[in-house]
């Protein structure tokens, strides 16, 4: 089998999609930061190679097989899902977790001062995802539509680290919350709304990890493609 140690955590998740729950129960982040290899990431937390790898060979399936269909998607294609799978589901999530945490401030925010942290963060969050996500709407996927058709020549030189960028400051937002909560950990003495609303962040940082995922490891490097062969044919036709 291929040395899973010197794979990037990007290539794994794209390559073998059953690893995806395995990177996450070790908080690796196989989008923002998925240029690493898995024994930098490991050295970097402090986490077992050996242990992890045998974890990860326990899950994958032969080569060719686990691809990720979103991988052999057209950039078309690719954005059409992300619009209805994944933006609507982080519409949807961010304003019931919003209204969630807000009521256990309220109520237990004196007991627990590390939540108001959190909701303020959380706060932030869903600003910058509803403006990130409103620009990939109105400008960006459409300006990568047109370049798949051909039907643009020229982009922003910045586009593309843009929306990187972007990515990396909720990642960082959500490691935030992720440490303030110790892992999401729920106080015994926590109340319905207060467990469910940390369960409820849980599940967020995974479909938002899976999102950025999906942009900077299948998505982007697409475009990375179409941007490369328009310089080439713009060079050999000589215009």
């Amino acid at each position: 089998m291929t040395d899973l140690s010197q794979q990037t955590l990007s290539f794994l998740a794209i390559t073998n999609h059953h690893v995806v729950p395995v990177l996450e129960k070790y908080n690796l982040d196989f989008c923002c930061k998925g240029k690493r290899t898995l024994a930098d990431a490991c050295k970097e937390k402090g986490i077992d190679l050996e242990n992890i790898t045998h974890e990860l060979e326990s899950v994958m399936i032969p080569d060719g097989i686990a691809a990720m269909p979103l991988a052999t998607m057209t950039a078309e294609k690719l954005i059409d899902d992300i619009l209805l799978h994944e933006h609507e589901l982080l519409k949807y999530e961010m304003p019931i977790i919003y209204s969630h945490l807000e009521r256990v401030v309220y109520k237990h925010g004196d007991r627990f001062p590390y939540m108001k942290q959190v909701f303020e963060l959380f706060a932030s969050v869903q600003k910058d995802m509803n403006e990130h996500m409103k620009k990939e709407e109105n400008d960006s996927f459409p300006l990568i539509k047109e370049l798949e058709k051909k039907d643009r020549k020229n982009i922003p030189a910045t586009f593309l680290q843009e929306l990187q960028n972007e990515h990396e400051v909720v990642g960082d937002l959500m490691a935030r919350i992720h440490d303030l909560t110790n892992r999401y950990t729920q106080p015994e003495e926590a109340c319905t709304t207060f467990r469910l609303s940390l369960t409820e962040l849980n599940e967020f940082e995974n479909n938002l990890h899976r999102h950025v995922h999906t942009e900077n490891n299948i998505l982007l490097p697409k475009v990375e493609d179409m941007i490369a062969e328009q310089k080439t044919s713009f060079l050999l036709s000589g215009e």
